[in-house]
């Protein structure tokens, strides 16, 4: 079994190896890839994308003829990716003006575009209300206050969900755990401010409150967080609409759909969460007597992650006797900096040496000046030389989007690959690129 096997669920679906024993992508080969556009190099395979995206829409579609998929923009956004969730029918959520930006330079449609955020400023929402966003997703009371009134200035009545916090623990990392008690995010319902929250939004003439939102975390490996948490704000919906005459039109609960990194932590099929959210939904509004809302999800991480592929170049070694042997690439924090904030793992393995059976164990260094600059710990991989091309796969959530330019590094170029066509779509930095925003006096 060669390594392309071993990584079958975690690589993108085409994924393969050739005569060579290179490591091929959309049918490039991965050596070639990164010769020609130099490393660290990202590389997103369409095929997987848009199967990841019709994935969901088919799936939560079938269940639930009223869902609507929307992309989280915060796992990756660039022009080309905006352009191809737009082919594919998905909405998406933005997380800041930025976000929304890329978007907008590509005539995304805006009914399709939900804000989130838990600090949004008046110009970020006064650039929402611009553009004609869908759904601004409201935070916390200031949020409601500012965005009140700029609504009414703009003489426009602005359709909103509150972010709810339901007091569900998603068993993930404590970084990444959104939905508790204490955390930055949203009205809790333990506390009543959430039934505040919604009292003061039907008040205000400015704005349209149609439903609820609630995001419990990421990655969410259960199914039980979502059904638990769905019976929580379900019911608190009825009472709501008993109270204050809440019409529960919509219900997101958010993403945070897991993926594989490593080959025994599979997660649970589109199908599985599908199956689970929407079931939970029915049991709820059947139990407390209320129509069934449009439902929305937010898949950012289970979109993108299996369709990137990050290639390093190896160069430096150091053997420490009797410990470990550190392999550095030309890369690391700096374009993927979840290994050292998280804790995060991932599999990897040698893209021109794919069929060699050859196994040594190293930890993968990054070349930035941190001590935890580490991408991968202890794995088994061909024995490393200078020159070899790394490939770690599932690297396309999270990591370009988080990438720096710590040491005054250069953020990686990405190419789209399909039917043996590889599509530069962000090309690399340049120094004249770090200089842009400095301010010199000139002569």
């Amino acid at each position: 079994m060669d390594a392309v096997q071993r990584l079958s669920g975690i690589l993108p679906v085409t994924a393969g190896v050739n005569e060579a024993g290179h490591l091929t992508l959309g049918g490039c080969d991965a050596v070639e890839l990164a010769r020609t556009f130099g490393t660290p190099l990202y590389v997103f395979d369409e095929e997987t994308l848009r199967l990841m995206c019709r994935s969901f829409r088919e799936e939560f579609a079938a269940r639930h003829p009223d869902s609507l998929v929307i992309y989280a923009c915060k796992a990756y956004i660039g022009r080309a990716l905006a352009a191809l969730l737009m082919e594919e029918g998905l909405g998406a959520d933005v997380v800041s003006g930025g976000e929304l930006a890329f978007l907008r330079s590509v005539g995304f449609p805006p009914e399709g575009i939900y804000f989130h955020g838990n600090n949004k400023s008046p110009q970020e929402l006064q650039e929402a209300l611009a553009y004609g966003v869908g759904r601004i997703v409201v935070d916390n009371f200031y949020e409601l206050e500012i965005l009140s009134a700029l609504a009414a200035e703009a003489a426009r009545r602005q359709a909103i969900l509150l972010r709810v916090s339901p007091g569900v623990d998603p068993h993930t990392h404590a970084k990444t755990t959104t939905g508790v008690l204490d955390s930055k995010f949203g009205f809790p319902l333990a506390t009543g401010q959430a039934e505040e929250a919604v009292g003061r939004a039907l008040a205000s003439p400015s704005l349209e409150l149609v439903g609820l939102h609630f995001h419990l975390g990421s990655p969410i490996f259960e199914l039980a967080p979502f059904q638990e948490a769905l019976g929580l704000v379900l019911a608190f919906a009825a009472e709501m609409g008993e109270r204050h005459g809440l019409e529960l039109r919509e219900l997101s609960p958010g993403g945070g759909f897991a993926v594989q990194y490593v080959p025994e932590e599979p997660p649970p099929a589109v199908a599985a969460y599908a199956e689970a959210i929407v079931a939970s939904l029915r049991e709820g509004c059947r139990r407390h007597g209320l129509p069934l809302p449009r439902l929305v999800v937010e898949p950012g991480r289970a979109i993108v992650a299996r369709a990137g592929v990050a290639l390093y170049t190896v160069g430096a070694s150091k053997e420490v006797p009797g410990v470990r042997r550190y392999v550095a690439v030309d890369g690391g924090m700096a374009d993927n900096i979840r290994p050292a904030l998280y804790g995060s793992r991932y599999s990897a393995l040698v893209a021109n040496k794919a069929r060699d059976e050859r196994r040594e164990r190293v930890t993968v260094a990054g070349k930035y000046c941190e001590s935890g600059d580490v991408l991968l710990w202890d794995v088994e991989l061909p024995p490393l030389e200078p020159g070899d091309v790394l490939a770690m796969p599932a690297a396309g959530a999270y990591a370009p989007a988080m990438a720096s330019n710590y040491n005054a590094s250069l953020r990686p170029a990405i190419v789209m690959v399909r039917d043996g066509q590889a599509r530069p779509v962000r090309r690399r930095e340049s120094y004249e690129d770090l200089m842009r925003c400095e301010l010199w006096p000139e002569g």
